[in-house]
């Protein structure tokens, strides 16, 4: 088991035997800690090997979301905003919500942190200057 392996074993442990799978569940609990890198590998590993099915691109779309925020963390301002509209295009796919998720609070929440890019001409990271989001699922 790799490194990386063991510590999404280990996110998603608590995870397991509930109605949603747990490395979409895990997504959500890394997220919400801005461990935005382990958000990203949690879900990969559901999407890698059905990236193709009904869900694809929706798990792609919140996999591009953390990155994003990643990229936030390294101040890299510009290709944060690359994944951001990456994350859109994906997510502008699905219904809301889906997957116990409200799709169109998560766009907005993309155009609110694109917008705070953009419109400070990258010289202001958004994540320096506002609280980073939480995505809840729903009921």
């Amino acid at each position: 088991m790799s490194k990386k392996s063991g510590k999404i074993a280990e996110c998603i442990a608590a995870l397991q035997g509930r109605e949603l799978p747990a490395h979409y569940l895990g997504f959500f609990v890394c997220f919400n800690e801005q461990r935005f890198y382990e958000a990203h590998d949690v879900l990969e590993e559901l999407w890698l090997p059905d990236r193709h099915g009904p869900n694809g691109d929706f798990f792609k779309g919140l996999i591009q979301l953390a990155g994003a925020f990643v990229h936030l963390q390294k101040e890299r301002l510009q290709p944060s905003a690359a994944l951001f509209k990456l994350a859109q295009t994906n997510l502008l796919k699905y219904p809301t919500p889906h997957q116990r998720l409200d799709v169109a609070a998560v766009l907005r929440l993309v155009e609110v942190w694109l917008g705070g890019l953009e419109g400070h001409a990258f010289k202001v990271n958004p994540l320096r200057v506002r609280a980073a989001p939480m995505l809840r699922l729903l009921e």
